[in-house]
């Protein structure tokens, strides 16, 4: 026997598992809903809430979908991987994932789907703003950070998204084809990095294949590497939809199917038992898994309570996005700007923000600053401001012509021109190319391009 923290001594996750029906441990292997997990409430097994970050909590209300549409609770948004990336700070991760699992945990979600640490190859990776670096190190040691911090708090990470997902053109097919030497070097080094240093509680399998392969039914990546050489001790769970066959994926090493197929992959798996084609231990090892992950939600719980220190957070937030700043080069010793300066503020952004990407980790903040009003309230003197563009691409010809007018305007009477240019949400988000669709509600694959 063993003894969570409240005190209530259970079975252990194998002798769980053994007074489950075939159906149940089945059941355990796939979620329940978008966010949850499946109950077996006759064994004492609740169900746990998963949800996406990295950079805030995006707890929705009511029924979830995974590229933002839906609402979700009011959270602090911190600034991306990117940004937070580029502090190359570890004490400031630390507390940034601090504050990440307090909220988390005050929101009763078990896991917080994240960090990113999948190397940036190429600009056209929808996802890059989730991702900390280029560089396998500096992504290790900040990943690791970032874990440690957010478990901290009596929560899980879910390391992710394991591995070469590098693209969002046909990323629920396209293999990333990659030799021996720079996949170990350069494509997994973070991942084994974080694992080893901080042992997430889960790692998240990509959409993709790897060298032909389903990374949600490779046997070497999720079981001889993962578990085999760097120890991992947690639970894999997929991305959102990256199941392509269900009884192949389970005994390579893949735990935990998201989100629910509705029961439809269960009778599968229950199929494959009953015919011998899929060894019943592999799903009595997955279906311990799950269990553990929800002792280890349970042992957390109650840790951190509410309520929520908006004012703190948010401070912290602006600390975090100051100290991700990359100044290139200070040209006549521009900065500082003296305070009766007579400047020209130039571009929506400075109105509108661009502060996090779009899609699955969309926050809805509890606060936003904008650098218009920051600017205006720190000078001395009179700020012009001038929109520049805008923001939605319907703009007519005519249009466009008057905003530059007016931007350069604005400049000719300025000393000093702050200029706040950046890509529309469409440009950082996942899945903005025509490309291999989900369909959440049933799971199943397809080639048509999906307007979620």
């Amino acid at each position: 026997m063993t003894t969570i923290s409240e005190g209530i001594p259970v079975a252990s996750a194998a002798g769980q598992v053994a007074g489950l029906t075939l159906e149940e441990k089945a059941s355990l292997t796939s979620g329940a809903s978008f966010w949850r997990t499946t109950p077996v409430e006759r064994a004492g097994i609740p169900a746990i809430m998963v949800t996406d970050g990295p950079h805030g909590l995006r707890k929705q209300a009511g029924d979830g979908d995974h590229l933002g549409i839906g609402n979700s609770v009011p959270a602090t948004c911190f600034p991306p991987a990117v940004g937070l990336g580029s502090s190359w700070d570890v004490d400031l991760i630390g507390r940034v994932g601090e504050a990440l699992g307090a909220e988390t945990a005050i929101e009763d979600v078990a896991v917080l789907l994240g960090p990113g640490v999948n190397i940036k190859r190429s600009p056209l990776c929808g996802r890059n703003f989730e991702y900390l670096s280029e560089d396998p190190i500096v992504s290790g040691v900040l990943g690791a950070a970032y874990v440690h911090a957010v478990q901290s708090q009596g929560v899980g990470t879910s390391l992710k998204h394991f591995a070469a997902n590098n693209q969002e053109h046909d990323r629920m097919r396209a293999s990333s084809d990659v030799d021996p030497r720079p996949l170990r070097e350069i494509y997994l080094r973070g991942f084994e990095r974080v694992v080893k240093d901080a042992q997430p509680w889960t790692v998240m399998c990509s959409y993709n294949r790897i060298n032909g392969v389903y990374a949600s039914e490779d046997p070497w990546l999720l079981t001889d590497v993962l578990r085999g050489e760097w120890g991992f001790e947690g639970l894999v769970v997929s991305d959102w939809g990256a199941v392509n066959d269900r009884v192949k994926g389970l005994p390579a090493g893949l735990d935990l199917e998201m989100p629910s197929s509705n029961g439809r992959t269960d009778a599968q798996l229950v199929a494959a038992v009953e015919d011998g084609s899929l060894d019943e231990t592999a799903l009595d090892l997955a279906a311990g898994r799950v269990i553990d992950l929800v002792r280890k939600a349970q042992a957390g719980a109650g840790k951190v309570s509410g309520p929520l220190d908006v004012d703190a957070h948010h401070a912290l937030a602006r600390e975090a996005a100051a100290r991700s700043i990359v100044l290139l080069k200070n040209d006549g010793a521009l900065l500082p700007l003296a305070k009766d300066a007579r400047l020209a503020v130039v571009g929506a952004f400075a109105e509108t923000p661009r502060f996090q990407g779009a899609g699955s980790s969309l926050i809805n903040p509890t606060r936003v600053d904008t650098a218009l009003e920051e600017i205006r309230a720190l000078s001395a003197a009179e700020v012009a401001y001038a929109a520049g563009f805008r923001l939605t691409p319907e703009t007519s010809d005519a249009e466009t012509t008057a905003l530059r007018e007016e931007a350069v305007a604005a400049a000719s009477d300025a000393d000093t021109v702050l200029l706040f240019l950046g890509l529309p949400p469409v440009w950082s988000r996942r899945g903005t190319t025509a490309r291999t669709s989900i369909c959440p509600s049933s799971s199943s694959r397809c080639s048509t391009p999906c307007s979620r």
